[in-house]
């Protein structure tokens, strides 16, 4: 059971980005978290986080025009999500001067580089460095672009069960539409 108040998904998805460097696992599990929200209450920042890591996903790959254009997404979702950002214990002047510094260096197609993002709650910070313990990890390690699991991991990882998870909620979508 989570005691700290933030969500599991949003612990994984800092142990992911600060211990793994595992971006494409970010996008998984806090997607997955904001779709247990009903459609008209999702929260916007959710998504906001998620295309930091796509956008830094992207990056690593030297997919510029991807990264690019979900960066500036995400900054545009960050700014109007000032109380939100700062309840999930990121100071939210530093998040966007780093968001900001990082678009610009997408623009001008710089190699990809580890960010950390500004956490303020040193409980956070611990409680994220024992789950790194805990899958062998160590937190605000840099990324190891060598690892083409990890940089090329949407491209190797089998998705025949996300697939068919996506043509069951197309197939119940559907059947209700007709109803």
């Amino acid at each position: 059971m989570n005691l700290v108040p933030y969500p599991e998904a949003y612990i994984r998805y800092l142990v992911y980005f600060h211990g793994l460097r595992d971006y494409f696992e970010c996008h998984e599990v806090l997607e997955e978290h904001w779709k247990k929200d009903e459609k008209e209450n999702r929260k916007k920042y959710w998504v906001g986080l998620i295309q930091i890591a796509v956008a830094l996903y992207h990056q690593r790959r030297k997919n510029f025009k991807g990264a690019e254009k979900l960066m500036k997404n995400a900054i545009n979702i960050i700014r109007m999500e000032k109380e939100a950002i700062h309840s999930l214990s990121l100071d939210y002047s530093k998040l966007l001067l780093i968001l900001e510094t990082r678009y610009r260096e997408m623009l001008n197609k710089q190699e990809y580089t580890s960010i950390h993002l500004p956490i303020i709650s040193n409980q956070l910070i611990e409680l994220c460095k024992k789950e790194c313990k805990k899958l062998n990890c160590i937190w605000g390690s840099e990324s190891n672009l060598k690892n083409d699991e990890l940089v090329h991991k949407h491209m190797l990882r089998d998705r025949s069960e996300r697939m068919k998870e996506r043509g069951n909620h197309k197939e119940r979508r559907e059947a209700t539409r007709k109803h």
